[in-house]
């Protein structure tokens, strides 16, 4: 008798704690929910030309005055979509670098891959078109690029995650430099605009280029989102993953494929913005308490982080700046708590 009920006792505590883990999760997305809706709200209403809250439904169903939808509808509404894309498109993609190197410092950025993006846009400004359509291709043919020669150089005795990023950081420093390069190349006026963009900025982001954007991120978002039971079995190990019927080797790879696309897409409207990606799944881990890193709740995360940035870049600071200024000043603080974190845990 005593052996049943420590059997059922040992069966009930998983199954606890498993409630307790969608709970939290349920709960953490409910919040970053409301706190999106209510900083789209405040992008939609905040600016030199102040909108009452109370006519935004009207405006947005295509009442009010010409003047306010062209300032609702056309500036702020698809800059706050842009934000909020951008910042999804980027939490994700640093969920899935993580999951793969298992490293919390993995993120686009730092391995270089939003650089390699850029540099890919650069060139094709440079030596093909400013179409919105070829600088969308120009950053997927970047990042992909960049994403095959750090798989090259890391790949000796297997991709290690620790390897990857350090590989990652030289091949960043030697993008940053050719980015450099190429800005010099260019009249003035451009290499104006380049720079700006290479900082990470909305300003002035348009309709059609977010569009092309979210055309080639969203079969990613979807994908990766499809690989999630997978990557749970990698969490096992290679060895029992395998035998569970995961194929490590092609997991990893699709998923590093889904993060590329993912990152190019977003640098192709807000340029290489940095810091949201690496923060972004593990403030999201810390609030869950999981083991794994929910994508969907990084990706709500990163859309607030972004869209919070992005207004206090524009409405709290004395003079605008790109958002990209924003998320650097905070992410290099967090990246600073994460690493001291790691040297303790490992210590």
């Amino acid at each position: 008798m005593t052996t049943s009920i420590d059997r059922a006792g040992r069966a009930v505590r998983p199954a606890r704690r498993v409630a307790a883990g969608h709970t939290r999760v349920l709960a953490a997305g409910t919040g970053a929910s409301v706190a999106l809706v209510v900083l789209a709200v405040l992008g939609l209403v905040l600016g030199d030309f102040p909108v009452p809250v109370e006519r935004i439904p009207s405006i947005l169903t295509g009442g009010g005055e010409q003047i306010e939808r062209t300032v609702v509808v056309d500036w702020r509404l698809t800059r706050v979509v842009a934000a909020v894309a951008v910042g999804a498109m980027l939490g994700v993609a640093g969920a899935l670098f993580q999951t793969v190197t298992r490293n919390p410092l993995a993120s686009p950025d730092v391995l270089g891959l939003s650089s390699g993006a850029f540099s890919g846009m650069l060139l094709t400004l440079v030596l093909v078109s400013a179409s919105w359509q070829a600088l969308v291709a120009g950053s997927l043919v970047g990042g992909l690029v960049t994403a095959l020669a750090i798989q090259l150089l890391a790949s000796r005795d297997g991709l290690q995650g620790f390897r990857i990023i350090v590989v990652g950081i030289g091949v960043s420093a030697m993008l940053a430099s050719m980015n450099t390069w190429l800005l010099l190349q260019v009249e003035l006026e451009t290499a104006m605009f380049a720079s700006a963009w290479g900082a990470g900025s909305l300003n002035g982001v348009a309709a059609a280029p977010l569009a092309g954007a979210l055309t080639a991120g969203i079969p990613m978002a979807v994908g990766a989102f499809f690989l999630v039971p997978r990557m749970r079995q990698l969490e096992l190990g290679d060895d029992l993953a395998a035998a569970t019927g995961a194929r490590p080797n092609v997991v990893r790879a699709l998923a590093l494929l889904a993060g590329v696309g993912l990152v190019s897409a977003a640098t192709t409207v807000a340029g290489p913005v940095a810091f949201v990606a690496l923060a972004a799944p593990q403030v999201a881990r810390r609030l869950t308490r999981t083991p794994s890193l929910p994508l969907g709740l990084s990706a709500l995360l990163g859309g607030v982080i972004l869209l919070a940035s992005d207004l206090v870049a524009q409405h709290v600071l004395p003079t605008p700046l790109p958002v990209g200024v924003v998320t650097v000043s905070v992410g290099g603080v967090y990246l600073l708590s994460v690493i001291v974190l790691e040297v303790r845990r490992r210590a």
